[in-house]
């Protein structure tokens, strides 16, 4: 059977070469069919959750915009008169928490790509907010507009990316105030796909809500009813919601646009050096940010989102894709699911090159955040170094870690065809089924076909230059680059979002706040 799946992958591969087409599978809305790995008892999520409660009715969360503590305060929380800190009971939270919906659709300007997110609906979104960006070919510097504009082609040619998570590499050409404005009119130019916002300040915001109105085509009563955007607030860990999050989650709620709540909470350094007290640190914080977008408007769509990871007690540094930071994303999503709560999670690594480390650090997280059924998986594609730099070599590396998922996903026929008795009967004992009728029928489409993945013999593959999967990856990632085509966008639309960027530009954009 091993030449007979070679013979079948090179077939693939003569074919995928005639045409020039990068093999891929279609686009579609992933379900997970499997039963969630749940690493605790019910006792045991009771336990942290009772223990997020207490860290909040008795040590409480710095919260550093005056409104915010104000919204708090008239919900019935009690602030600390000389100081930033807040304290919850018990009975607020759970009671704001459960307002919040189990499920909701996240609308993009082409219908065909609206997304749903809960039950056991899984979406990848492309790696976010990089300072750094490498190829083979450049090497590794600083992000600009244009090597932007390149993922998010890669993201919108690539059927395996859903949704593009905020700047996937940071455009430093891009002055700070103007930066949110010139990046998310690229998004709209280049991808049909949903996208997301930075909750960077309320100016930042509320421009970013706008655009995704005008992008969209669609009046604010209906942006309103159907959210369009999403902006992932990461607590400031230990227990602290700074200023810029605090306006992302009032604004974002206020129009009924998604909030990815997100703790950061690396065990040993941000979080207690045991894994249940980080995760009972990053679950208090989760629901005190969550809490207070269904104060502002109960309903308002939310995701609980998990990142509880270690450190290297060495050097400090984090680390990723580690067997705890496994454990922690199939926990968080039982922890998600106790609140009926659409759960975030991330693929994630600490290597330094898109190298083996990378790939199967990659592949654990991969693993325990779709074990756990997370439902958002942001930096899904070309994350490296710990977030600080997003490799084009990666993206594919990890799109075809994905695809593999998503075949895997696929359920398994169990029929009188797939059984094949009648294959059986016709080769009989000491055969083989290389020419049965079965497998000629069924033999282009039998097995996944990879993106990426080099199924020759060695000699063939040597014989081929010895291409490595890095230098592979290299390869492809230029060619949907080359092939990429954009898709159409209504001149109206277009006219409207230049002019709105145009405005803004000579009002000065956005302040640092």
């Amino acid at each position: 059977m091993e030449r007979a799946g070679r013979t079948q992958s090179s077939a693939r591969r003569r074919r995928s070469e005639a045409t020039g087409a990068i093999p891929q599978l279609p686009w579609r809305q992933l379900r997970n069919p499997y039963a969630p790995t749940e690493p605790l008892s019910g006792d045991q999520i009771a336990a942290i959750h009772n223990a997020s409660l207490r860290v909040l009715e008795e040590i409480g969360v710095n919260v550093l915009l005056p409104e915010a503590r104000e919204i708090y305060r008239q919900a019935g929380a009690d602030l600390d008169p000389n100081s930033t800190r807040v304290r919850f009971d018990r009975g607020l939270i759970e009671s704001s928490v459960a307002k919040a919906p189990p499920r909701f659709t996240l609308h993009a300007r082409n219908p065909a790509r609206n997304l749903i997110f809960g039950e056991n609906y899984a979406n990848f979104a492309t790696v976010a907010g990089a300072p750094n960006v490498s190829d083979l070919d450049g090497g590794r510097h600083s992000g600009t507009l244009a090597d932007m504009g390149n993922f998010i082609r890669l993201a919108h040619s690539l059927n395996i990316i859903h949704l593009i998570a905020c700047y996937p590499v940071e455009p430093i050409d891009i002055e700070p105030n103007l930066r949110h404005l010139k990046a998310t009119q690229l998004v709209a130019a280049l991808t049909d796909k949903a996208f997301s916002g930075y909750a960077l300040g309320r100016r930042r915001i509320l421009d970013v809500i706008e655009m995704a109105r005008i992008v969209r085509g669609i009046p604010d009563g209906q942006l309103d009813r159907e959210p369009s955007l999403y902006t992932v607030v990461n607590s400031n860990s230990p227990l602290q919601l700074d200023q810029p999050m605090l306006w992302g989650i009032i604004e974002m709620a206020c129009r009924n646009q998604v909030v990815v709540l997100t703790p950061f909470t690396l065990a040993g350094a941000m979080a207690p050096i045991t894994l249940a007290g980080a995760l009972a640190q990053q679950n208090a914080e989760a629901l005190a940010g969550i809490a207070l977008a269904q104060i502002v408007r109960p309903g308002a769509p939310v995701i609980y989102g998990g990142f509880t990871s270690n450190v290297d007690m060495r050097s400090g540094a984090p680390a990723f894709g580690t067997p705890e930071a496994a454990k922690a994303a199939q926990i968080g999503g039982q922890l998600a699911r106790r609140y009926r709560l659409p759960y975030r999670s991330s693929n994630v690594n600490a290597a330094n090159a898109p190298d083996v480390q990378a790939a199967y650090e990659s592949q654990m997280s991969i693993w325990g955040a779709l074990t756990g059924h997370c439902n958002l998986l942001v930096h899904a594609a070309g994350w490296l170094e710990g977030g600080l730099c997003a490799s084009f070599e990666k993206f594919i590396i990890d799109a075809e870690m994905l695809q593999m998922m998503q075949a895997y996903f696929e359920p398994l026929v169990v029929d009188d065809a797939t059984l094949g008795l009648a294959a059986m009967r016709e080769v009989g004992p000491g055969g083989h089924f290389f020419g049965a009728q079965h497998t000629l029928e069924r033999y282009e489409t039998a097995f996944y076909a990879p993106l990426l993945s080099d199924w020759r013999s060695f000699q063939a593959w040597s014989t081929d230059g010895s291409i490595d999967t890095t230098r592979r990856a290299n390869r492809i990632y230029r060619k949907l680059l080359q092939d990429y085509q954009p898709p159409p966008l209504d001149p109206a639309v277009a006219e409207e979002l230049d002019a709105f960027v145009r405005r803004r530009t000579e009002e000065g954009g956005a302040p640092m706040d």
